[in-house]
C-alpha cells in the first residue's frame, strides 16, 4: 500500500475503546439534552473498509435504538437535507425528507463518509451538527448524531472540513486490530479458515484493495468451496475479484502449505481422549522449526470459541483446553498467552480451570 502522509482527528483507538467511547458519550449528552444544554456529535475517522459503519450500525442493534442512515454523498441538492417545500392552506412549508427519524426513542442518525459531501451540502449539515435541528426539521429526544470520515492528506477524494465544522464535533480514529475483529468475525459465523488466515498473517488486512470489509466479502464467497486445495483456480478467481494480488498469493500459499496443519478449535476441545487430543495437534507440533505463528493463531481460536458468550463450556472442553495448556510441546510463551487471556474472562469456568495448581505454575513460572 502506498504511503500517504493521512491527516486524522482524535485518539487512535481499538474497537472495543471506540465502543465505549461512543457509549459514555451518548450517557453525556442525554444528560445534557435534559438540561436543556446542547449535545455535541462524534465523528470516526478512519481508513476505508475497516467497519466504522457496521460498529455504530452494531452498537444500535446491541442496544435496541433507532437507527437512520444517509450518506451525504448522494446527495445532489439542499432539497435532500431539508426536504420540499409544499402548500398547506395559505402557508408555504417543508415536508421532511423520507430519512428523518420521527420516533421520541433513543436513536442514532449515522451521517456516512460527511466529508465525501459537496461543500454546499456540508455547510447546511452544520446547523444540524450544532443544534440537532434544521429550518425545516428537528431529530426526535434521544437521538444522537454519528458522522464517519476518511482523513485529509491521501488518495481520497474528500472535502476538506474547515475549523468552523471540525469544532462542532468530538473525534475519535480507529485503527484496525485482529484480535478484536477475529472475535467480531466467530461470532458473526465468518469462516474459520479466514480468520485463521487473519490471525496468522494479519499484515495483510489493508492494502489498496484489501480491507477487513474486501476480506469479509472473499471470505463468504469461498465459505460453500469444502475442498479449497482442489479448487485453487476458483479460489484465485474469487480472491482476485475483490483483494490486493499480494493477499490472494499469500492466501493461497497458506491453503497449501499450513491450513491443513491447524484442527477447527470445535473439533479439538471435543476430542474424547488424549490419544484423539495430541492426534490432531501432530501436524502443528511435530513440525519443525515450531510455527510459533501458527500454534498462536490456534491458542487465540481457543479462546474465542471457548468464551464465545453464544455458548457454554462443557466439561470435555475443559479438561482439553487444560491439556493444551500443560503440553510441554508447544512453547511456554503460546500457552502463557492463552492463560492470560482466559483470565481476563468473567467465565467462572476458566477461572476455576486456572486455579488448578499445575496451571498456577505456569502462570507464576
Amino acid at each position: 500500500m502506498t504511503a500517504f502522509d493521512y491527516t486524522y482527528y482524535g485518539t487512535k483507538v481499538k474497537a472495543g475503546s471506540l465502543i465505549e467511547f461512543l457509549e459514555y458519550m451518548f450517557d453525556i449528552n442525554a444528560k445534557a439534552a435534559e438540561a436543556g444544554k446542547l449535545q455535541t456529535p462524534v465523528c470516526i475517522w478512519g481508513l476505508h473498509g475497516i467497519g466504522k459503519t457496521e460498529i455504530v450500525r452494531d452498537l444500535a442493534r446491541r442496544k435496541d435504538y433507532g437507527f437512520s442512515y444517509i450518506a451525504p454523498a448522494q446527495f445532489e441538492e439542499m432539497g435532500d437535507l431539508l426536504g420540499m417545500p409544499t402548500i398547506d392552506g395559505d402557508a408555504t412549508v417543508f415536508r421532511a425528507p423520507d430519512w428523518v427519524p420521527r420516533e421520541e426513542k433513543p436513536g442514532i442518525l449515522l451521517i456516512d463518509d460527511v466529508n465525501r459531501a459537496d461543500d454546499r451540502i456540508l455547510r447546511g449539515i452544520m446547523q444540524l451538527l450544532q443544534n440537532y435541528e434544521l429550518v425545516s426539521w428537528s431529530l426526535p429526544k434521544g437521538w444522537q448524531i454519528v458522522l464517519t470520515a476518511n482523513p485529509d492528506g491521501g488518495d481520497y477524494s474528500v472535502t476538506p472540513l474547515d475549523d468552523a465544522m471540525l469544532t462542532r464535533m468530538m473525534h475519535i480514529t480507529l485503527t484496525f486490530d485482529e484480535v478484536e475483529w477475529a472475535r467480531w468475525a466467530q461470532a458473526s459465523g465468518i469462516d474459520s479458515r479466514g480468520i485463521d488466515f487473519v490471525l496468522t498473517y494479519p499484515e495483510m488486512m489493508q492494502g489498496q484493495r484489501t480491507t477487513p470489509r474486501t476480506l469479509v466479502q472473499f471470505f463468504q464467497a469461498i465459505a460453500p468451496i469444502e475442498d479449497l486445495n482442489q479448487n485453487l483456480g476458483l479460489v484465485k478467481i474469487l480472491g482476485d475479484s475483490c483483494l490486493d494480488a499480494e493477499t490472494v498469493a499469500a492466501f493461497i500459499a497458506f491453503v497449501q502449505e499450513s491450513l491443513h496443519k491447524l484442527p477447527e478449535p470445535a473439533e479439538l476441545l471435543a476430542a474424547s481422549s488424549d490419544t484423539e487430543f495430541r492426534k490432531q495437534l501432530e501436524p502443528l507440533i511435530q513440525e519443525k522449526p515450531v510455527r510459533v505463528d501458527l500454534l498462536s493463531t490456534l491458542a487465540f481460536r481457543l479462546f474465542t470459541f471457548g468464551t464465545d458468550p453464544n455458548g457454554q463450556a462443557q466439561a470435555g472442553q475443559v479438561e482439553n483446553m487444560k491439556r493444551f495448556l500443560l503440553l510441554d510441546a508447544i512453547p511456554a510463551d503460546v500457552r502463557l498467552g492463552l492463560a492470560r487471556n482466559l483470565a481476563t474472562t468473567k467465565l467462572s469456568v476458566w477461572q476455576e480451570l486456572l486455579e488448578d495448581p499445575d496451571l498456577m505454575d505456569l502462570l507464576l513460572g
